[in-house]
C-alpha cells in the first residue's frame, strides 16, 4: 500500500485500526485489475502503486509523456508522474502534439458520442423555449436545461458553465460566470441568448439559441436575428474539405455587413467596411472552433498554422483548413455593445459607415447569437445540432408550448 494511500487513510480516521477497512468504507469494493481490463478493453491493467516495477520488467527505451501547451486556452496540460519515475528515460515533448492532432478528426464511435450529445441538448433547448416567461430567473432555466440533460440523457455535466443571457446580459459574451451568475428576471420584450451544452462521456456539446421572451420577435429583433442566421446558413454551405476557416469567419463578416447596411444601421461599400474591419465591432469573437473531449477542443495551432493578427480574426481559436471528420461549431453573432460602438464612432475610418440615428434605435439591444455542431464530410457537412431555427419556426414553437403550459395552468402573464 502506497504512503498516499494511507495518509489518506490517516485524514479519515486520526488512528486507523484497520487501514482495509477504512478503504472498503471510502471507496466500498475494490475491483481486481482484470475488471478494469475488461471495462476499458486494455490489454493489460495495474494498480497504480505497481507501475514502476512493471515497467522496469519490460524494459522501455524512452517513455513517453504527455506535456504541452494548449493554444487554445495558453494552459500546459499536467503531465503523468509517479514514485521511481526517475530511473527511466522520460520524453515529454514527443507525446502532446501527436495525442492533439488525433484527437482532431474525429472517429465513427466518438462522432456517435457527439451526435448523442447533440440530440439530448438541442432536446434541453427546446424545453427551455417551451417553459420560459416573463418574470422567470435566468437561472430557472438553466436549471431546467441541466435537469432535462441529466433526467433524459443520463448527461450529469455541462460543457461549460452555462450563459442565459436575457435583455443587455444577451451583448455579454461569456455572462452566466460567478460575478453575474444568470441571476436577472426576464422582462418583457427581452431577447434571451442562452448558451448552453451538456457532457457526456466527456465529449462535449455547444449549442446557442436566441429567441424572445414573450415569443413573438419585434420588427428591430426580426432584421437582426435573420441577419445571423443568413451568415450562418452561408458558412454552412460553404464548409467542405479544404476550406479555411479564417475564410468562413470573413464570410460571416461580410453578410453581417451587408445585412446591418440593409437594416439601415451601416451605410457605405461592405468592401470597404471590410478593410476597416467594421465586421469585428458588431462581432468581436471568432466564428467557432474546435469540438470534442474539450468544449474548446486542442489542436487549433499546430505548428505552421499561424494566427491572423486582425481585428476579430485574431480571436478564431483555429485558423486550419478543414478536414473530413473535423467537428467544429458554427457561431455567427451580431451584439451591440456599448463600448465597441463608442470606439467606432470615435474613429473616422469606422464612424462613416455608421448611421447614428439609427444605431440608436438599437442601443442597450442586447445581442443575438446562432451556434450549431456539425461534421466536416467528404462533400460537405452534417449538422449535428437539431433547434427551432428560422423566425417561423421559433415562433410557431414556442406559441405551441405556452399553449400546452396554460392548459394546465402553469404560465402566467403578469410579471412576478
Amino acid at each position: 500500500m502506497s504512503r498516499r494511500t494511507q495518509l489518506f487513510c490517516c485524514r479519515v480516521e486520526k488512528k486507523p485500526r484497520d487501514t482495509a477497512l477504512i478503504l472498503a468504507l471510502c471507496f466500498a469494493r475494490i475491483h481486481p485489475p482484470e475488471f478494469f481490463k475488461n471495462k476499458y478493453a486494455v490489454d493489460e491493467a495495474h494498480y497504480v502503486t505497481e507501475i514502476s516495477n512493471v515497467l522496469a520488467l519490460k524494459k522501455p527505451a524512452v517513455l513517453l509523456t504527455l506535456r504541452g501547451v494548449n493554444t487554445d486556452s495558453g494552459n500546459v496540460s499536467k503531465e503523468a508522474s509517479f514514485e521511481g519515475i526517475s530511473q527511466f528515460n522520460v520524453n515529454n515533448k514527443i507525446l502532446h502534439p501527436e495525442i492533439a492532432e488525433c484527437r482532431v478528426i474525429k472517429t465513427d464511435m466518438e462522432l456517435e458520442v457527439l451526435r448523442y450529445t447533440n440530440k439530448i441538448s438541442s432536446e434541453a433547448h427546446k424545453e427551455v423555449m417551451k417553459a420560459v416567461k416573463v418574470g422567470m430567473k435566468e437561472y430557472e432555466l438553466e436549471s431546467l436545461f441541466q435537469h432535462y440533460c441529466y433526467t433524459r440523457g443520463g448527461m450529469r455535466h455541462t460543457s461549460y458553465t452555462c450563459i442565459c443571457g436575457s435583455g443587455e446580459n444577451s451583448s455579454v459574451l461569456h455572462y452566466g460566470h460567478a460575478g453575474a451568475p444568470n441571476d436577472k428576471t426576464i422582462e418583457d420584450g427581452d431577447l434571451c441568448l442562452f448558451d448552453m451544452g451538456g457532457e457526456y462521456y466527456c465529449y462535449g456539446s455547444d449549442i446557442t439559441c436566441t429567441f424572445p421572451a414573450n415569443g413573438k420577435f419585434t420588427a428591430d429583433q426580426r432584421a437582426v436575428y435573420e441577419a445571423v442566421l443568413k451568415a450562418s446558413r452561408a458558412v454552412m454551405k460553404a464548409i467542405k474539405p479544404g476550406v479555411a476557416w479564417p475564410d468562413m469567419h470573413r464570410l460571416a463578416d461580410r453578410v453581417h455587413l451587408e445585412e446591418l447596411t440593409r437594416i439601415g444601421i451601416l451605410k457605405g461599400n461592405v468592401d470597404d467596411m471590410l478593410k476597416v474591419h467594421l465586421g469585428a465591432v458588431f462581432m468581436p469573437h471568432g466564428l467557432g472552433h474546435l469540438l470534442g473531449i474539450d468544449v474548446h477542443d486542442v489542436g487549433g495551432y499546430p505548428e505552421g498554422v499561424e494566427r491572423i493578427d486582425e481585428p476579430g480574426l485574431r480571436s478564431l481559436r483555429t485558423a486550419r483548413r478543414l478536414q473530413q471528420g473535423m467537428v467544429l461549431t458554427i457561431e455567427p453573432g451580431v451584439y451591440f455593445i456599448e463600448h465597441l460602438l463608442e470606439q467606432a464612432l470615435s474613429d473616422p475610418a469606422q464612424a462613416c459607415f455608421i448611421n447614428s440615428s439609427v444605431l440608436q434605435r438599437f442601443r442597450g439591444f442586447g445581442g443575438v447569437r446562432i451556434e450549431d455542431d456539425i461534421v466536416v464530410t467528404a462533400t460537405g457537412m452534417e449538422l449535428l445540432t437539431c433547434v427551432p431555427r428560422t423566425v417561423e419556426e421559433i415562433e410557431a414553437f414556442m406559441a405551441e408550448g405556452h399553449s400546452c403550459a396554460k392548459s394546465f395552468g402553469c404560465l402566467s402573464s403578469q410579471k412576478q
